[in-house]
């Protein structure tokens, strides 16, 4: 097991070139990575070095562009309204949540939106999403801003033919099953149901290829291409489909620390506490928006 290497105060601000009165006002403005244990202040090493390659500064020629105004990840219909409605000037590329992470990196979108599941998730504490940024070393400097929490479920034909209410039931019928790219959130949340179940997925009918985004997915169902799949409440609503809830999960867009107070991304949080915003979350139906806007994770 790794063991931590912690700095004293002094010792913290010696590594870092500042004197002890500097390091405690950072320390007060909750401005430097520390932790207080029995009265003490202790600073992880580590975590420094984070803290100052996300302020570095390079010269000219060197410093790094900025990201374009776009947000990958995930497709969320509330999402892109609020983009929209925010006069935000961003667009959205959507083409899952770990494609989106991987162009964040690349420095090809500002942020991605997320949702990540596992199967240590319970559904009672749903942080994936929190434990993915944490454990993404290349992301050193991430930000992770709550947008809602979703209800997903299984998406179904009108009035629900087949008498579907589980994956144990898509198998046990036969039922043809729409899926989604790999690397997608929803397509991880499947991944999660099956191995509870004990199920393989070459057991199931799929429909192939897979479907890009939610509402692709709910246009299969709809158009009797498949029979069923996992996506959003709100997918289902839109496309006049009925629901059969399974969790609520977190939806977030993570970002790097100086994306973080771009005038986009302020632009649109600013708007997350609008009453418009929670207005249209109700319409759509299927959303909680008490974490929009509020910083879930950060280093």
């Amino acid at each position: 097991m790794q063991v931590m290497d912690l700095l004293s105060t002094s010792e913290a601000a010696r590594y870092i070139r500042l004197g002890e009165r500097k390091l405690y006002e950072l320390v007060a403005a909750g401005a430097i990575p520390c932790t207080k244990v029995t009265g003490k202040w202790l600073f992880p090493r580590e975590e420094l070095d984070r803290w100052l390659r996300s302020g570095l500064t390079r010269p000219a020629g060197m410093t790094e562009a900025d990201p374009p105004p776009i947000i990958g990840g995930s497709q969320d219909s509330l999402l892109e309204w609020a983009l929209r409605e925010s006069g935000s000037g961003l667009a959205t590329l959507s083409e899952g949540t770990q494609s989106g992470v991987r162009r964040l990196l690349r420095g090809e979108v500002i942020a991605a939106a997320i949702h990540y599941h596992s199967s240590s998730e319970d559904g009672a504490t749903p942080d994936a999403n929190i434990a993915a940024a944490r454990a993404n070393t290349a992301l050193h400097d991430a930000v992770l801003v709550g947008f809602a929490q979703r209800e997903q479920g299984l998406l179904l034909q009108p009035g629900n033919p087949k008498n579907l209410h589980s994956i144990v039931d898509v198998l046990r019928t036969g039922a043809m099953m729409a899926v989604r790219q790999p690397g997608a959130g929803a397509q991880m949340l499947f991944d999660v149901l099956l191995a509870r179940a004990d199920i393989k997925g070459r057991d199931l009918n799929r429909l192939e290829p897979p479907c890009l985004t939610g509402p692709d997915l709910a246009a299969a169902v709809r158009s009797g291409h498949a029979d069923c799949g996992i996506a959003t409440r709100a997918a289902a609503k839109s496309a006049g489909l009925d629901f059969e809830p399974l969790l609520f999960e977190n939806f977030d867009l993570v970002m790097r620390q100086r994306s973080y107070f771009q005038p986009p991304m302020q632009a649109l949080f600013g708007f997350l506490g609008d009453s418009r915003f929670k207005l249209r979350a109700a319409d759509l139906s299927g959303y909680d928006v008490t974490p929009a806007g509020k910083i879930r994770y950060a280093r």
